[in-house]
């Protein structure tokens, strides 16, 4: 099933909802500059074992509507509240990558956990900022060549080989986002962090960290596992920042083995 849910006027954020009858529910946070396909290789294999497996897209990415404004962790975080009222979830887990991870944690802070038995943190952008050099790198290179920005992100995202078919598909993923949103998002990634959240998180929380990282370091992993009360790191030694893909069948059954 594929709708949209209006969470502000003139404001839909676009879900994908696949085998919506299950009572086991994962909702899917997707990370930048990507789209809710980024976790195809989860939607192939855990329907079907049972799960109900919802992805949605962040404001100015993938499907969801395009605006100009609003892309802080505030405004994100009550994007994924009205999603969760729409559908009328509980007792679900939340799943975060990367910039989705740190959008994740401040929606349990901020929301108190709303409808969430249990999160889990891949490759999180959390508990710092990006570093303000990293970042305006980005930016600069968003407004200015956005596909060439994505070419370089895919060569440092990844510790595996990956086939060209398959890096060809990972830049059309970012191409779909807006160049205003790319990089008004990274704005936020630089001058917001999570730090503050993480003390307030109260659910089991998975904390999956590939640990070859370029992007978001292990060490970031290790604090944040520090910081989350309950919660449990596992390294993923054979990924980059992509661990949800480059080990999927670990990722997958480690997921479905965390949510019982």
């Amino acid at each position: 099933m594929e709708y949209y849910v209006t969470v502000e006027p003139g404001v839909r954020i676009f879900v994908e909802d696949l085998n919506p009858d299950s009572k086991k529910v994962i909702l899917f946070i997707h990370g930048w500059p990507l789209n809710h396909n980024q976790y195809e290789y989860q939607y192939n294999v855990l329907p079907s074992m049972g799960f109900r497996c919802i992805g949605m897209d962040w404001r100015g990415f993938g499907n969801s509507d395009k605006p100009y404004t609003g892309y802080h962790l505030d405004r994100l975080a009550d994007d994924i509240r009205a999603v969760v009222e729409a559908l009328q979830l509980k007792d679900f887990t939340l799943v975060g990558h990367s910039a989705g991870g740190a959008i994740a944690i401040r929606y349990v802070a901020r929301h108190q956990g709303y409808g969430v038995s249990k999160l889990v943190l891949v490759d999180a952008q959390s508990p710092h900022s990006v570093p303000q050099a990293a970042a305006n790198q980005f930016i600069t290179e968003t407004l200015n060549d956005r596909p060439n920005m994505l070419r370089g992100l895919g060569d440092q995202f990844f510790f595996q080989y990956k086939t060209i078919p398959f890096m060809d598909w990972f830049f059309q993923l970012g191409l779909q986002a807006a160049g205003w949103s790319t990089a008004a998002i990274m704005v936020t990634l630089r001058d917001e962090n999570v730090y503050g959240d993480l003390g307030k998180i109260a659910v089991p929380t998975l904390i999956v960290h590939g640990i070859h990282d370029k992007i978001v370091p292990y060490v970031n992993a290790q604090e944040t596992n520090k910081l989350i009360k309950n919660s449990v790191l596992v390294p993923f030694q054979y990924s980059g920042h992509g661990s949800f893909y480059e080990e999927r069948d670990k990722f997958n059954h480690l997921l479905m083995q965390f949510i019982g």
